[in-house]
């Protein structure tokens, strides 16, 4: 297939616009609804809020459906791609972006935050960078002619290790950025976002292509939950705002700032894998999808956390969602940027 004919989905395509607007509507019911919605950000279980994990989880699990872990039987296979992906996203991605946050939150806008907020700011930083691309990476992959196959190997494979590697990583990171953290809580976190829909995807998976077959499953089911997650995330987008809408209007450049430590690290990682990548000899096929993977971000993960660790109106959560924001335009710019590169 010709990359002309290629087209991203009508929603991932304006992700950025439907973001926006929940920005817009989340701050006017923030603004108008005022204290009548903050029993909402009081239903909590194991410091988790109840409202936000049912549409986090509707988001997630959905994307869950699509791994396959029996792609893992071809991990031995052209192994490089694979390292490469893992080397970038646990130990070097999680590492830079603690870094330019520190630099731009601590001291480039000292002028404009105080320290304590500056510590949250960098741990929403910090639960980006941990939390490497699991669904939109997909269709990154697509645009770029990546090998679906591959791809689908170096997804489960991240999948596989997010369950052990992501809680002690942002301990570590937090823990030297001076920031307190609760591990039950981001346990439980993990626990509620990742193991319990990873293996009800799985099961699901497994039964209904053992039952329906693979292609019934990919046309027919898959499809069906494609509008549950879109509404689950624009419903967390506008539920977010409403809370953040105070801190957002006293301070209405603080998603610019937030934005351009977001943006210079995904450019940051992209470079790194995509020369990596040429120079261990990948071919495009499996390169192209590697850099994508480490540019882009698990961002309903990292949501979750953010608002489970610190509260839906902290500066943590916001910048979470910034990466919501910002993501869909930058990598579209990568896109295209990797297959100008195509070789």
């Amino acid at each position: 297939m010709n990359q002309e004919k290629k087209r991203i989905g009508f929603f991932e395509k304006y992700l950025t616009l439907w973001v926006a607007l929940c920005i817009a509507g989340g701050i006017a019911i923030g603004r108008f609804a005022g204290d009548s919605i903050q029993f909402l950000s009081k239903m909590e279980l194991f410091h988790v809020n109840i409202p936000v994990a049912v549409l986090i989880w509707l988001m997630i699990y959905p994307m869950m459906l699509q791994i396959d872990f029996s792609s893992l039987k071809k991990v031995g296979k052209r192994p490089k791609g694979l390292i490469l992906t893992l080397v970038v996203n646990w130990l070097i991605k999680p590492f830079t972006m603690a870094f330019f946050a520190w630099i731009f939150f601590s001291k480039l806008y000292s002028a404009f935050i105080n320290p304590d907020m500056a510590g949250e700011y960098i741990a929403g930083a910090i639960l980006l960078g941990a939390a490497p691309c699991t669904a939109m990476v997909f269709v990154w992959s697509y645009l770029t002619d990546g090998d679906p196959n591959y791809t689908l190997v170096q997804v489960s494979v991240n999948d596989l290790i997010i369950l052990v590697a992501f809680v002690p990583i942002v301990g570590l990171l937090l823990g030297i950025t001076n920031v307190h953290i609760p591990y039950n809580t981001l346990i439980a976190s993990i626990l509620i976002f990742v193991v319990i829909p990873l293996a009800a995807g799985y099961t699901t998976n497994k039964r209904l292509i053992r039952r329906k077959g693979e292609e019934w499953f990919k046309t027919v089911f898959l499809p069906r939950f494609k509008p549950v997650s879109i509404v689950a995330l624009l419903s967390t987008l506008v539920l977010l705002f409403a809370f953040q809408g105070t801190n957002i209007t006293h301070n209405p450049l603080i998603i610019l700032l937030v934005a351009i430590p977001l943006i210079i690290q995904t450019y940051f990682i992209f470079f790194i894998t995509w020369f990596g990548g040429r120079r261990l000899k990948l071919p495009h096929t499996v390169c192209a999808p590697a850099a994508m993977i480490g540019a882009s971000n698990f961002f309903e993960l990292a949501v979750a956390v953010a608002i489970s660790l610190f509260g839906l109106q902290s500066p943590a959560a916001l910048v979470t969602v910034v990466g919501v924001l910002v993501e869909v335009p930058v990598m579209l710019s990568l896109v295209r940027l990797a297959n100008r590169w195509k070789y």
